[in-house]
């Protein structure tokens, strides 16, 4: 049952894999924000309290969009209503684009209702067709190579801000084979902005207002990104911090 849904998700039939990600140097300038609502559509993602995390993911995903814009930069989504994306093709929109930054929202759940905080992903690889696969099935995985600076550098930035603005649990950055970061050929990232699973959370992302919080915190890492490569850009894959 889980291979044949990776199936469908990874290989519709218009799909055909990306080249791998080069080492080249990340481009001078950003040009696109490609914003990426998780889920959508037939597929739900996690639910609570009668609360849709493919809902939250598109009002924040609009929210970024219209902040970014203010930024003075282009956004894109992979959706812009209720509707079915496959992973595959969320990865193909943003490899037809050039010097972009790509930032996938979601929500957490946990085993536990105690479980908080936010986090943020990046690829520590490009994926292959098999690896692509592995990243549904992770029994199959194999041992990951260096991640992209870039993309972690961009983590970090996001990640930053959303524990300063919205005072949530830091979980920190994490690499980890996602399908659809792993398979975007530009800084890719994904954001996982609460848990569904804990009442306290949801609390809060049923209001506006905090929506707007992490939104904002969204906005800033990648404009901080963006003005690192501006001034010099091999630095943009200096992580955070460091």
């Amino acid at each position: 049952m889980v291979a044949s849904v990776a199936w469908l998700q990874l290989y519709p039939e218009t799909w055909t894999p990306s080249a791998p990600s080069t080492t080249a140097p990340p481009p001078e300038t950003i040009s696109l924000v490609i914003l990426d609502p998780g889920h959508g559509g037939m597929d739900s993602g996690s639910m609570a309290s009668g609360i849709l995390e493919k809902n939250l993911t598109l009002d924040v995903a609009k929210r970024v969009e219209r902040l970014v814009r203010l930024k003075g930069l282009p956004a894109l989504l992979t959706r812009e209503a209720d509707n079915y994306v496959s992973l595959a093709g969320r990865a193909a929109l943003a490899n037809r684009e050039h010097n972009c930054v790509f930032v996938s929202i979601h929500f957490d759940e946990g085993k536990k209702p105690a479980a908080t905080g936010v986090q943020t992903y990046y690829a520590s690889h490009a994926a292959s067709r098999f690896q692509a696969v592995s990243s549904w099935l992770p029994f199959l995985q194999r041992t990951s190579e260096l991640p992209d600076p870039a993309s972690e550098s961009l983590a970090g930035f996001i990640q930053e801000e959303l524990v300063s603005q919205t005072q949530a649990l830091n979980r920190g950055t994490k690499a980890e084979q996602f399908f659809v970061i792993a398979n975007v050929n530009h800084p890719a990232v994904l954001v996982e902005g609460g848990f569904l699973t804990n009442k306290d959370e949801v609390s809060k992302l049923e209001s506006p207002d905090y929506r707007e919080q992490i939104a904002t915190a969204i906005t800033d890492g990648i404009t901080r990104y963006r003005d690192v490569v501006r001034q010099r850009p091999a630095l943009a894959s200096t992580v955070p911090g460091e």
